[in-house]
């Protein structure tokens, strides 16, 4: 049998203390949101003047990210350079730039997705946090 590292709480905190440093500093409003690597909530933060939708969008884009183990920008390009077909593939709804894999050797840990900003800046934010984790 093998083993895998899984993320932990204590990692959790650090991604989302790095991932609100990055926001607050820039001065965005958004949502970050933390998965396992199957795509199950494992921390929801929505700062103050985050759109309300955006407490749903990012769930989706670490979800994404988690399940596909790619960055959920990855699908966004899919569908934009002509496969559309791509937007009935099952469980996958943040199909948008914004949702990052947490990757250590080779194994998806889970996500972070960010939402609230252009989509270039929320996966800003979501690398961010998971920079973190390496210091």
């Amino acid at each position: 049998m093998q083993n895998k590292p899984v993320l932990e709480l204590s990692d959790v905190k650090i991604i989302v203390q790095a991932a609100e440093a990055c926001a607050i500093q820039n001065h965005w409003a958004v949502t970050i949101a933390v998965v396992d690597d199957g795509g199950h909530l494992l921390w929801l933060q929505r700062l103050d003047g985050a759109a309300a939708i955006t407490a749903h969008i990012a769930p989706a884009k670490a979800h994404t990210a988690a399940l596909g183990r790619r960055e959920s920008k990855a699908y966004e390009d899919v569908i934009n350079g002509g496969r559309v077909s791509f937007l009935s593939a099952p469980l996958l709804q943040g199909m948008l730039e914004g949702g990052v894999p947490i990757m250590k050797d080779g194994i998806c840990l889970g996500a972070v997705g960010v939402s609230g900003v252009k989509s270039t800046e929320d996966a800003e934010i979501a690398r961010a946090g998971i920079a973190a984790l390496a210091q």
